[in-house]
């Protein structure tokens, strides 16, 4: 075969590697996964035979695992935050493109599946849903951009390993085998539209329009998540070559099965939520996923004026507290005792002052006079004048 050596394993077989790739098996997607039909042309290396039951008992136990240990986190978000629910999804995205690059699968009748995408990329499309739902978009962008951040540094990584390691010792360099970058690319941009696609659907599925039961809502999404992964990357990394209609063919029944047993999980754990915290589902914009961070800023603006706006409010009213504080002293003042002198009618003040009545009223009140003459005074201290009245 042109492009081709064989190779001699010590069971006494001959195993076929490609020499561009250095690799024993198909290129595989390291994302989101592939799921291959046993019909495409490809050699596997040689293991130990098990039976086609224990791989498939092994291969549930982990997918179990692995999801219970996303939704867990999630669920513990109101105690511990969202930090470490990122640092796993961080984690689990490396661990699924190590697993993928490895060529780790289960083969069934008709089907391959891959072990980092029925595990781990699964774990990881389930952990971005939930947090979608009930944090929102801003903190979902956070869990993107955490995925797609490790999914970038990993290849670097193997990249810079395999080059050391051809440097140190040519025979060593297939422990880390080099992915194309076609096919890197494709599972880059194909998990990121998938992830911008599960919100999407997920909000416009929920119009009220439509009237989508809850369930059937949450499986749709996941379900059209899947599907639109295997059109974008199949399409990326395979179009054109001779075994793209059987991968595509293959992968959509694969991703059927893995939405139907992952479906239960993702359901029961939003019911579940629902519950027990009593978190409605919001309903927002059908691209509420894309808004700008200007939004944000908008609140946190809106916010700021608010506060500022009771911040004046909070020393109007405590110079309104002190003035009334202040005229209730004097009122006191005023209502209290007064030493007044017998003849003259003057206040003494706490000082030992004397004042006239009209002046200490005046300073410890509001209160103005005015002078005039009464009656009886007129009489006695002006009688021409008060004959003539």
């Amino acid at each position: 075969m042109a492009g081709s050596t064989t190779e001699q394993v010590p069971n006494g077989k001959t195993i076929r590697a490609n020499r561009r790739t250095n690799e024993n098996v198909l290129p595989v997607r390291h994302i989101s996964g592939i799921s291959l039909s046993s019909r495409v042309p490809q050699v596997c290396n040689e293991s130990p035979q098990k039976s086609m039951d224990s791989e498939l008992l092994i291969l549930i136990s982990e997918a179990i695992a692995a999801y219970f240990l996303v939704l867990l986190a999630h669920s513990l978000r109101g105690r511990l935050g969202l930090a470490h629910f990122y640092a796993l999804i961080g984690s689990l995205t490396a661990v699924m493109v190590w697993t993928t690059d490895a060529g780790v699968k289960v083969e069934l009748p008709g089907v391959s599946l891959m072990v980092g995408s029925t595990v781990f990329y699964t774990a990881l499309l389930l952990g971005v849903f939930v947090v979608y739902v009930f944090d929102g978009p801003r903190a979902t962008r956070i869990a993107i951009s955490t995925i797609i951040g490790v999914s970038i540094m990993v290849p670097i990584v193997t990249m810079i390993l395999h080059w050391q390691i051809k440097l140190a010792g040519p025979g060593q360099t297939h422990y880390f085998p080099p992915q194309s970058l076609r096919i890197y690319s494709a599972s880059i941009f194909a998990a990121f539209a998938d992830l911008i696609f599960l919100a999407i659907a997920w909000e416009f599925l929920g119009k009220p329009q439509f009237k989508v039961k809850l369930w059937l809502r949450a499986f749709l999404t996941l379900l059209g998540v899947m599907w639109l992964d295997v059109v974008l990357f199949a399409t990326g990394a395979f179009g054109g070559t001779a075994h793209y209609t059987e991968i595509m063919t293959g992968t959509f029944v694969s991703r059927l099965g893995i939405s139907i047993f992952a479906f239960p999980f993702l359901y029961f754990y939003i019911t579940w939520q629902n519950r027990r915290y009593g978190m409605e589902i919001e309903h927002r914009p059908v691209l509420a996923i894309l808004k700008e961070v200007s939004e944000v800023r908008l609140e946190l603006s809106l916010a700021q004026q608010e506060i500022e706006r009771r911040k004046a409010l909070e020393k109007e009213n405590e110079s309104l507290i002190g003035s009334l504080q202040k005229a209730l002293q004097e009122v006191k003042t005023l209502r209290g005792i007064l030493p007044t002198c017998s003849y003259c009618k003057n206040i003494r003040d706490e000082e030992g002052c004397w004042h006239q009545l009209e002046n200490y009223i005046q300073r410890h009140s509001d209160a103005k006079f005015s002078h005039g003459i009464c009656e009886p005074c007129m009489k006695k201290h002006f009688p021409d004048i008060s004959a003539r009245f």
